[in-house]
């Protein structure tokens, strides 16, 4: 039986456009989460937090969320091959020995600071090998007198091993009279022990003189050599294995490809984007760079083959369509919610708790309750925000007796007077300042969907009738773009006023105004209806809009 895959980290998650309740719930629950066990939870937002929120989170000292917007599988999660960047002055020898003894096929170029410069494959060292007529590479190069050294497996005899090559053709002496003529100053000659072919290329001024087959030096051609400033270098290796392997000791920089031609992924690049350019692509190791830009080792498309799953937790939401992208391919370990049951599957069992009652908060208080959790000061107010926002201060028919009394036991946690912190935070979410229509429409939205039926409903919440007819001057003329942009055929969007209880919808779409009239038995004037007493999305707009929805497409098959 095989062991049951580590979990690295738990993301909890509210919905997509999150509201109060959504990232109060995540924060408040992670928090929780974390006092338990040693699996690290962290709290994070599938959207931008509206005004509301930011007061909230600002007024009680604490950061956004992190975005996630996917939870498909990222390289991160699958197997990063641990291969160390090489320096760019190593030798294609030293290169094609570093591919052997890791079993890759290509290596990544960095630089001090774990930047990458380029990548050389095990192809590109074969096809440096072949030419074997390019007898001006290891001085074009600028090659290391030190990196012929070691491919050579030689000894420096004379000269500086951090000293370059800059000129000449590499070329084997094996006379005198066959190198007059021949040889040029700068040369790098590969000779044998003949006293005479040694002194003649020293006095010709080659730049370097490799001595093959051990052989020895003698006094008089190591002066005529510091005279000259020439190099030499002896080998164990003959002249034809001496010839082959020196164009061995380029360095890779010479024949790499360089970083910004080099295809690569970050570590949160999803492993389906990755698969797809691997397909595309002629290569096998791919680069990996970290959230910093720094070199973090290669994948291969079998690396892909068994990513391991991010886990969640899903508060405040069951639908799909109200939940990040890819949470087919993630382990969703809890769902926390106050909705109806909604479309998410789960592959195993998972921890479900469904409560009617008017906000996320109030159930996580009952959790914190249940494992004798104390509640910090700070994440009493959010929770209590939470609330408030969710039963609009208690007024909403979603509200519960629960709420009422977690509420008020959350403020005495918290030092807040309910009355006064209510009217604050919903005057900060009401501030229309510099706010664009998309901004303020996308605030607390959501999709929802039955079979072939797709729409969306958002809801604002002001204290005031001025704060209120701005928002719907303001949103009115941007519903279609938010039904397009939304991928579906209508919108309705809720403007409550808080105090009087009463909502102005605003609708777009194919026969909208006939279902608000039929949904709930209004005339709408000049494009608005207005609902007495309706304040609840959830409890009294979208089972109402779902219902006649269902009823109008029975009716259109009949």
């Amino acid at each position: 039986m095989s062991e049951p895959e580590a979990i690295r980290k738990v993301n909890v998650i509210g919905h997509l456009h999150p509201d109060t309740d959504s990232i109060c719930a995540a924060i408040s629950y992670a928090y929780l989460k974390n006092q338990k066990g040693d699996t690290y939870y962290e709290a994070r937002r599938a959207g931008n937090v509206n005004r509301e929120t930011q007061f909230v989170l600002q007024h009680f000292g604490f950061e956004e969320p992190p975005l996630i917007t996917s939870v498909r599988p990222q390289i991160k999660d699958s197997t990063i091959q641990d291969v160390p960047g090489i320096d760019q002055e190593m030798s294609l020898f030293a290169a094609w020995n570093r591919m052997a003894d890791n079993k890759v096929d290509t290596l990544c170029i960095t630089d001090d600071e774990k930047k990458l410069l380029g990548i050389i494959a095990v192809k590109d060292i074969a096809n440096a090998n072949m030419d074997i007529f390019d007898t001006k590479v290891v001085s074009e190069s600028q090659t290391r007198y030190q990196n012929i050294v070691d491919t050579l497996k030689g000894e420096l005899v004379l000269g500086d091993p951090e000293g370059a090559i800059t000129q000449g053709n590499v070329c084997v002496g094996t006379s005198p009279e066959m190198m007059e003529g021949v040889i040029e100053p700068g040369d790098i000659v590969l000779v044998t022990n003949r006293y005479e072919t040694q002194r003649f290329a020293v006095e010709s001024g080659v730049g370097c003189l490799i001595i093959c087959n051990g052989a020895h030096v003698s006094r008089v051609v190591l002066q005529a050599a510091e005279a000259n400033d020439c190099v030499i270098i002896t080998t164990p290796y003959d002249t034809y294995a001496a010839a082959r392997l020196i164009s061995m000791s380029i360095p890779v920089r010479a024949k790499m490809l360089s970083a910004d031609k080099v295809l690569r992924f970050s570590v949160n690049t999803t492993v389906d984007d990755a698969r797809k350019t691997m397909t595309a692509s002629r290569h096998r190791y791919f680069p990996v760079v970290d959230e910093e830009g720094n070199y973090a080792g290669v994948v291969s498309s079998a690396n892909l083959l068994a990513p391991q799953k991010k886990h969640v937790i899903l508060v405040d939401h069951n639908e799909r369509s109200q939940a990040v992208d890819g949470l087919e391919q993630a382990t969703i370990m809890e769902i926390i919610d106050h909705h109806r049951i909604g479309t998410i599957e789960t592959e195993a069992p998972a921890y479900f708790r469904n409560v009617p009652v008017g906000c996320t908060c109030t159930i996580i208080y009952d959790i914190y309750q249940e494992q004798g959790v104390e509640i910090p000061a700070n994440i009493a107010g959010l929770m209590l925000s939470a609330i408030l926002s969710d039963t609009l201060a208690f007024r909403s028919p979603t509200c519960t007796p629960r709420d009422v009394f977690v509420g008020k036991e959350l403020a005495k946690i918290a030092g807040v007077n309910i009355d006064e912190y209510a009217d604050q935070m919903f005057d900060a979410g009401a501030d229309l300042t510099g706010r664009t229509a998309e901004d303020v429409f996308g605030s607390d939205f959501k999709v929802f969907s039955r079979g072939s039926i797709r729409f969306g409903v958002g809801q604002g919440s002001f204290m005031t009738e001025g704060s209120r007819k701005k928002a719907e001057a303001l949103v009115g003329p941007y519903l279609p773009d938010g039904a397009s942009a939304n991928d579906i055929p209508m919108v309705f969007y809720m403007f409550t006023d808080v105090k009087s209880q009463t909502t102005e919808m605003l609708y777009s779409g194919p026969n909208t105004e006939a279902i608000v009239s039929r949904a709930f038995n209004v005339t709408p004037v000049d494009g608005i209806a207005t609902l007495p007493g309706v304040v609840s999305r959830k409890k009294q707009v979208i089972p109402a809009l779902m219902s006649t929805l269902q009823s109008m497409q029975e009716e259109d098959g009949e």
